[in-house]
């Protein structure tokens, strides 16, 4: 039973390890760091972590084309080889998601 509950917990430090990653990166782009919110959903697959920021941070988070939302996932996939486990990041908006950029 103790085999069982090591790779969970692996695997829950390298959530929090890739959900601390996000928040550093996110709360260097914006200007109220405090209202960041990262949660992280893990699946079979891999692990969803969603990103939610103020209202008034989210262009600044997707960026020009979303260019530095598209910067923020290729850091995420570098990490996540590494860590030999898939990782997406969804960057959420008021009432909708905007992980298509």
């Amino acid at each position: 039973m103790t085999e069982l509950s090591a790779p969970l917990s692996a695997e829950s430090s390298q959530d929090e390890k890739m959900e601390s990653l996000v928040r550093e990166i996110a709360s260097a782009l914006v200007d109220d760091p405090a209202s960041i919110q990262v949660v992280s959903h893990t699946d079979g697959e891999g692990t969803l972590i969603r990103l939610r920021v103020s209202p008034a941070d989210v262009g600044k988070v997707i960026g020009k084309q979303g260019r530095t939302a598209r910067s923020l996932r290729t850091i995420l996939s570098a990490a996540s080889m590494k860590l030999k486990h898939r990782f997406s990041l969804d960057i959420v908006e008021e009432g909708r998601s905007a992980s298509g950029v």
